[in-house]
């Protein structure tokens, strides 16, 4: 699962698709569902703004996002850590 809890908040890994925003990234995160009748498992996907302080990401980065504060309408995440860069 991609999902871990530390003190109630969320912290999930994803991929920056986008980092034209200034201190805002762009995160894509993708999970797999189990049908319930047909026992098939298919991908879900959302997207998620969450806040780089250093604009540190560029797009097609591996990163860690937390849940936080509300910060603006659409974005309520923290950037952690980059897991791995772009190649």
């Amino acid at each position: 699962m991609n999902e871990k809890r530390s003190n109630l908040k969320k912290v999930r890994t994803g991929l920056v698709v986008s980092d034209k925003m200034d201190k805002t990234i762009s995160v894509l995160i993708v999970r797999k569902i189990k049908h319930p009748t047909y026992k098939k498992y298919y991908n879900r996907s959302k997207k998620y703004l969450a806040h780089d302080p250093k604009n540190e990401c560029n797009s097609g980065d591996t990163v860690r996002i937390r849940e936080c504060r509300k910060m603006s309408k659409n974005k309520s995440w923290y950037l952690v850590d980059i897991v791995e860069r772009k190649k």
